[in-house]
Parts: structure tokens; C-alpha cells; sequence
């Protein structure tokens, strides 16, 4: 069989690594020069431990790990009233913090699972490189015309080139791909790391519907996020437009926004301009009717985005990765590969679908736009705090996100990669 891939994230290597086990022939085209290195810190959550353990990389994420400690909420003067410590073993599922036991930046999950597929024999990265043209889409084959002017047929074409992919939008209907917008707008960066500063997650509820937050890294700097959720219809047209806008024009928006937000805002700020990772992103859900068609499917935000409100992004992308290689190699002789893209929609589709559910008071309650919102929400975080600092408390959220998935068995996918696979 022989797959191309779009885009090389974090979803499109999982499934290389997995096809690889198979005797797959895999190409994966990335639009960037070089693997993308922005984004915050990302975790793993219910069943996608399970796929990181199938693949033997636990004990390197562990040391990439960013090392944070726990999460803080802390007052204007920087002093914490609510602290949510990480629980260990709690990035297998659920805990009583923000902060799971092993978080690792974007970017060096990326570089691990690039570093983890490069070698393979059958898996070859091809940047500066996308899906120009999708040809046809029929019984025999899947024939594009790459960007470097290339025709090739595939056996199957996957997108997995993001929230915004260009490829789905080339491939599917648009009245099949539903946009839920959250009203809520983010950006990150990196800044430099203060001899003052913690391993602490730390979080500040600025008035004006506004959070900012600074949280470590393991490269001796830190990362700052601020969110906004715009009060107004000119409000929102004006950060809309940032969104799909130049780097200007967003730094501008949130110099304006933030300037008087207190605690650090003026450090993070200051160094908005050299910061070489800003990333700005209007926060929305991705719906499709189908996840493919005929011999096409997306995989990961690309076909069920759930936005960093649910902290699933990553852990969805993956799983969905190893579910679709599974029933990608359960395919016998001349079976078309729609029964299997069917098939890991089928599996997977319910569990997409509970993650994206996100109750109607979020993203609001999180940025009150009165002071005594704010001062609610404050007190709410004091005792929710306390209550599960408890250690009956802590237990049960525990034993009530154990990973419950009914996971798909995939003999091929148990076996060790050919030895004759790994050295090219």
C-alpha cells in the first residue's frame, strides 16, 4: 500500500509510525521549510498514553518534559490564592489540575516523533512541499500533482495539515465542515526567563474579559499565553480580522488589549517583538459530516479540531492515528481502502464526539467582564482549591477517568517494526 500524507504535526507522524509496521509505503509533504517549533505546552490524556507506550517513547517525553510543577492562580501583585499541584500518574487520565504529570511544548513532540519516523525506510518527509492538485479520486487510485510540479498516484491520501487545511478544503464540500466559533481569541510566545521566575503554571484574571499566564519550559525561557472573548460586534470584528491577519497587525491588537491588564502584562509584552514563535488563533471547534471520502480522510484537528478548551487536541490526534493505521492494516487482498476509513470513523466517531462537548459556561466563566465576576470566580477558585487538595476528593476524580476506551485489537500493529525497516 502506498499513503500520502499532508502535513507532518503531530497527527501524520503517529500514523507513519504505525503504517510503517505494515509494510506501507509512506510520503509525508509539509508545506514548512523546517518542522514547526511554536505552540504551548501539550499533554496526554485517557487512552492516548496507551499509544505512546505502544510506541516506546514515554521515557523520551519524560525528558523533554517541561517540569511544571502545577498551576497558580495569583492576584495582581503575583501572589497565588488558589494552587492545583500536579498529581503523579496524572497524565493518564483526569486530575484535580490544570497541569498534567508529564507536559512537553509542542514543537519537541513534533521533533520526537519526526526523529521517531525519519529513519524508517518506508516513511520519507518531503518539506517545502504540499498537495497542489488533487487529480482524481477513484476506485483504482488517488493521483495528485504535488507543488514541485510531481504526478503520483496513492493508495490513500490523508490530510492532516491542521484546523485550517487546505487539502480538505480542495476535497470536501464546505456545507460539510462546520466551524463552531467559542469567541475566544489566544496567542503565545516565548520570553526570557527571570531568575524570579517558578515551575509554576501561573495564571492572572485580568478585568475585561482578559487572562494572561506565564508557565516554564525546558529551555531556560518561559511561555506566555493571553486570551481575550471580545464584548462587543466591533470588538469581535477587529480581532477577527487580526486572526487572518499579518504579524503587525496582530502585535499591535494585543499591545493595545493588554497594556493596562497589570501584573506582568508589561513584561510579556515587552518582548512581544523579538519573540520568533507568536502564534495568534481565533479558538474553534472543527465538525465534519464524514470524515472521508472514497479514498481521502482527514485525521486529527484536521477532521475534529476540539480547541485547547479541552485539552484533547493532541490526544485525539493520535488516537485517532492508531486507529485509523489498525484498520488500515486489517484490509486483506483487493478490499478498498474506504472500508477501512469507514471503519475508523465508525470506532471513533462517539468518542470525538463526548470530548467536543464543552459545557455552555466555558470559555466565559474563565473571563468575567465585571469586577464582581471576577471576585466570584476568585472565591470559586479559593475553595474549589481546597476541596481538592482533599485527598478523598482527589481519588475519586482519579478512579472516575480511568481509560475506559474500547480499544480496536490490531495484531500488526503489536509486532515489533521490521528490523530491515529501520536504517535507510
Amino acid at each position: 500500500m502506498r499513503v500520502l500524507i499532508s502535513g507532518a504535526g503531530i497527527a501524520g507522524p503517529t500514523l507513519a509510525w504505525f503504517l510503517a509496521k505494515t509494510g506501507t509505503h509512506i510520503d509525508i509533504v509539509e508545506k514548512s521549510s523546517t518542522l514547526r517549533s511554536n505552540g504551548n505546552a501539550v499533554d496526554f490524556k485517557g487512552p492516548a498514553a496507551t499509544v505512546i507506550r505502544k510506541m516506546g517513547l514515554l521515557d523520551e517525553i519524560k525528558r523533554a518534559s517541561t517540569t511544571e510543577k502545577g498551576t497558580h492562580f495569583v492576584r495582581h501583585d503575583g501572589v497565588p490564592f488558589a494552587t492545583f499541584p500536579a498529581k503523579e500518574g496524572a497524565w493518564e487520565g483526569q486530575s484535580a489540575s490544570l497541569t498534567s504529570n508529564i507536559e512537553i511544548l509542542r514543537g519537541d513532540l513534533v521533533a520526537i516523533l519526526y526523529n521517531a519516523t525519519k529513519t524508517l525506510s518506508d516513511v520519507h518527509y518531503h518539506f517545502d512541499t504540499t498537495v497542489k492538485d488533487v487529480i482524481s479520486n477513484e476506485k483504482d487510485s488517488v493521483k495528485v500533482e504535488l507543488s514541485n510540479g510531481e504526478v503520483r498516484e496513492y493508495d490513500v491520501l490523508v490530510a492532516a495539515d491542521g484546523q485550517w487545511s487546505r487539502l480538505r478544503k480542495k476535497c470536501f464540500p464546505s456545507d460539510s465542515v462546520h466551524v463552531i466559533d467559542m469567541g475566544m481569541y489566544a496567542a503565545y510566545w516565548t520570553i526570557p526567563r527571570l531568575e524570579t521566575d517558578e515551575d509554576w503554571w501561573s495564571i492572572n484574571v485580568a478585568p475585561g474579559s482578559r487572562l494572561l499566564s506565564i508557565r516554564p519550559d525546558p529551555h531556560g525561557t518561559m511561555r506566555a499565553l493571553v486570551t481575550h472573548m471580545p464584548s462587543n460586534r466591533d470588538q469581535k470584528k477587529l480581532w477577527l480580522e487580526a486572526s487572518k491577519g499579518d504579524r503587525q497587525t496582530q502585535e499591535e491588537l494585543l499591545r493595545e488589549e493588554f497594556s493596562d491588564a497589570g501584573w506582568q502584562a508589561q513584561r510579556i509584552l515587552n518582548d512581544l517583538d523579538q519573540a520568533p514563535d507568536l502564534y495568534f488563533q481565533a479558538i474553534q471547534q472543527i465538525k465534519m459530516v464524514k470524515w472521508s471520502t472514497s479514498r481521502i480522510v482527514c485525521l486529527g484537528d484536521t477532521a475534529y479540531a476540539p480547541t485547547p478548551l479541552t485539552g484533547m487536541g493532541t490526544s485525539l490526534a493520535m488516537i485517532g492515528a492508531y486507529i485509523l493505521a489498525g484498520e488500515l492494516s486489517k484490509l486483506q487482498d483487493n478490499e478498498p481502502p474506504a472500508k477501512a476509513l469507514e471503519a475508523y470513523e465508525a470506532i471513533f466517531r462517539s468518542y470525538v464526539e463526548k470530548e467536543q462537548n464543552i459545557p455552555y459556561f466555558i470559555p466565559g466563566i474563565a473571563h468575567p467582564k465585571t469586577k464582581w465576576k471576577k471576585w466570584l470566580l476568585e472565591m470559586f477558585l479559593w475553595v474549589l482549591s481546597k476541596v481538592v487538595a482533599l485527598p478523598w476528593v482527589s481519588d475519586r476524580i482519579d478512579e472516575g477517568d480511568k481509560d475506559e476506551f474500547a480499544w480496536p485489537l490490531y495484531p500488526k500493529l503489536e509486532e515489533e517494526i521490521p528490523d530491515q525497516c529501520i536504517p535507510r
